[in-house]
């Protein structure tokens, strides 16, 4: 047995003891040790492999994984670019607390420098976007090295996860591989000498990490608001008078006011200050509304910020983007909070007017939004698109305490969507659904690229498709002083034929139109059988800004009328 492909077979083989399910690699040589084990456990049933031929688009894929398993997902590539290609993925697991695990086949050293093939310095190549750059030593065929090979293997899934240092996150594994690097002997043969634990644990066990962070005194009954953003852990409970403003992704969004962030306009502007809250209980990483970031800076408001418990969202320390926190700790449980009952009411109420009449257009993208939410099976999971998807969920759809929503929130990129959502689907196994804009998913149209023997999901997608990127239509680039540069360097139109993209693909699409809804309730009926299926549905890019406009005008025109008693909110 060579010794690089010993070498393999001990890291794929230790990974597995480690909890690793889910692993995906990219065709190259000088991985090529790592491939042929990864096959044999794959064959054996110890993992799920999946192969991809793009590395971002594998990287995405591992992420989306590891996203939705909360297992560390090893992504395994050749030398040379193949490595920077995970660059945009790795970046993305870092800010979200994901745990990847960046597998890179290597040159050995003396290679480096000298024009060797596909050869460059990988090693430290991510910098501080990782939470560890290991690189193992040459494989050799003495008893101590199979040793340090596991318990590198250990460390990495350690850190991989954030046991030890509640700061889960990517890591990279390089492994410097000399030639020869195959062989013809059995592929899950090992000395005695090189085999792990008897008992099948790994070779190093790390005790869970129990968090221990203090309460904050919360006691005091004053106005007081929860907003909860990307990555916050599910709280034991909260006061059933305290309102709260929740992203999609926040696993309190089933709770959250439908009308937030019009109510915060109002009460930041003067017109309705008495909706101004005295408190905000920050959880999470707040990144999508600006209203929110604008109360966040506000000194008349108190800032206390729940910290990650470093099991999910961003790395440990605090959200505090405006600098304005002035305590941080846990939440306390909800007996030991001091609610103004009556200020809570006053909200509610006015988010049920708000909500009356700032529905969207049915044909445009906020209504396909809307419409999607409502559509969706009891329990599915939905991974929502970055950009313009996640805005319309949050601003136009109902809440709903029994979805699962997935965005790739970390440093909110449009790469690597489709991709993501396959991985995400992948590891939850049921039913599973996305909503992306036209440019995120022709941004990774290689993530539809399957091979035939490879695990496919369930997997609707559903594309709202207005020919660019309207998003940046109800920016500060889409007034009417920028229109004459607009529609070239922000709209950016494609023309693309979506229907022969996935043709080429050999993925089923169909077209359903804006504001139909039983068409794309039948669209999104669960299939019966794995493979990724494209709803297309057309919606206008012209009038967004206009809509957004008439909605803020009504919201305006509805949060100014008198309190009306018993008037809440009922979804």
């Amino acid at each position: 047995m060579t010794p690089s492909t010993m070498q393999a077979r001990v890291v794929v083989d230790e990974w597995v003891r480690g909890g690793v399910r889910e692993v995906v690699a990219c065709p190259g040589s000088r991985n090529a040790p790592l491939l042929l084990a990864l096959h044999a456990a794959d064959a054996a049933g110890r993992v799920r492999l999946h192969v991809r031929i793009d590395e971002r688009s594998a990287g995405f894929l591992a992420v989306g994984l590891a996203a939705r398993s909360r297992r560390p997902v090893p992504v395994v590539v050749t030398s040379g670019t193949a490595v920077a290609n995970l660059h945009p993925a790795v970046l993305e697991a870092s800010h979200a607390g994901i745990p990847l695990v960046v597998a890179s086949a290597d040159r050995p050293l003396e290679l480096v420098g000298t024009g060797a093939n596909q050869t460059i310095d990988q090693a430290g190549l991510f910098g501080g976007a990782v939470r560890a750059a290991v690189v193992l030593p040459l494989a050799e065929e003495r008893p101590r090295a199979a040793a340090g090979w596991r318990a590198a293997v250990c460390r990495v899934l350690d850190r991989a996860r954030g046991t030890t240092t509640a700061d889960p996150g990517p890591v990279q594994l390089d492994l410097p591989l000399r030639e020869p690097l195959v062989d013809d002997g059995p592929e899950d043969d090992l000395p005695d000498w090189a085999r792990g634990r008897a008992d099948g644990a790994p070779w190093t066990a790390v005790a869970a990490r129990v968090p221990q962070v203090a309460p904050l005194d919360l006691s005091a009954a004053v106005p007081t608001i929860v907003v909860a953003g990307h990555g916050a852990e599910a709280p034991d409970g909260l006061p059933d008078g305290v309102p709260v403003i929740a992203e999609p992704t926040s696993p309190l969004w089933g709770r959250s006011l439908r009308a937030g962030t019009q109510l915060l306009e109002s009460a930041l502007d003067g017109t309705r200050p008495d909706l101004l809250p005295a408190r905000a209980v920050v959880v999470g990483r707040p990144t999508l509304h600006r209203p929110v970031s604008r109360l966040l800076s506000d000194p008349r408001v108190e800032v206390v910020v729940v910290p990650s418990a470093g099991e999910t969202g961003a790395r440990p320390g605090w959200t505090d983007v405006a600098s304005s926190a002035s305590r941080v700790g846990a939440l306390p449980p909800p007996a030991d909070w001091g609610v103004d009952v009556a200020w809570g009411e006053t909200v509610r109420a006015a988010d049920a007017r708000v909500a009356r009449v700032t529905g969207p257009d049915a044909g445009s993208a906020a209504g396909l939004a809307a419409a999607v939410v409502r559509t969706l099976p009891a329990g599915a999971l939905f991974v929502v698109g970055s950009s313009s998807p996640v805005r319309d969920v949050a601003l136009a759809a109902v809440p709903r305490a029994d979805l699962t929503l997935l965005s790739a929130r970390g440093v909110s990129g449009i790469d690597g969507a489709v991709s993501f959502a396959t991985g995400a689907a992948l590891a939850d196994g049921r039913p599973a659904y996305a909503l992306l804009g036209d440019l995120t998913f022709l941004h990774d149209s290689g993530g539809l690229l399957v091979g035939p023997d490879e695990p496919r999901p369930e997997l609707t997608i559903v594309v709202a498709n207005d020919d660019g990127g309207s998003v940046f239509a109800t920016l500060e680039q889409g007034a009417p002083a920028h229109a004459a540069a607009f529609e070239r360097v922000f709209g950016t139109p494609h023309g693309t034929d979506l229907q022969a993209l996935c043709r080429a693909h050999g993925v089923a699409h169909r077209t359903v139109c804006a504001g139909d809804d039983a068409a794309l309730a039948e669209a999104l009926a669960p299939g019966g059988r794995p493979g990724v299926r494209v709803v297309e549905v057309a919606v206008e890019r012209s009038t967004r800004r206009a809509d957004a406009d008439r909605r803020r005008d009504a919201a305006r025109a509805a949060i100014g009328e008198p309190d009306i008693p018993g008037d809440v909110a009922l979804g």
